[in-house]
């Protein structure tokens, strides 16, 4: 089987920027958070109907230095009490392709300007795509998750 000639490489282009105020370190409730993900002029008309979708999914470049190694394995959240798992069945940042995808809350749109909430992403990071958030074809309703992640998530909703 021949290798195509691109194999390896690719290229990116974001389309637009977040825009949120929330800098690295800081300590946030990220459901709570409004941000506004500012997309490039050019792209502008390919937004028409997206206001119509109560949610969409947006695709960002995690483009803060990384200060380790990307880890095989981790602790959910970096709780020492939870049990390691492989990175891949956790939304770690600390990945091979420091790419981030959230399913947001369209509150509204205003020209260049999606108006989100619960956007996990920092002031100024890159985005590079946005999709509707379709029910019929990404709500999988037969879905399961780890005993772990319902743990994490009954800690995250008593606030502890």
């Amino acid at each position: 089987m021949d290798t195509p000639p691109h194999a390896g490489v690719l290229t990116l282009e974001p389309i637009g920027r977040v825009d949120n105020e929330v800098q690295p370190g800081e300590r946030v409730i990220w459901e709570r958070i409004d941000s506004r993900v500012v997309i490039d002029e050019r792209w502008v008309e390919a937004l028409e109907g997206l206001a119509e979708f109560s949610h969409v999914v947006v695709l960002f470049w995690l483009d803060r230095p990384r200060d380790v190694e990307t880890p095989l394995k981790v602790h959910p959240e970096a709780k020492e009490d939870l049990p390691p798992v492989g990175l891949f069945a956790t939304r770690t940042p600390h990945r091979p392709n420091p790419i981030g995808m959230t399913t947001v809350q369209l509150l509204r749109v205003e020209g260049n300007t999606l108006h989100v909430r619960g956007l996990d992403a920092f002031d100024g990071t890159p985005v590079l795509d946005i999709k509707p958030y379709l029910v019929r074809g990404d709500l999988k309703r037969e879905a399961s998750v780890p005993g772990w992640l319902h743990d994490l998530w009954q800690r995250h909703d008593s606030g502890t």
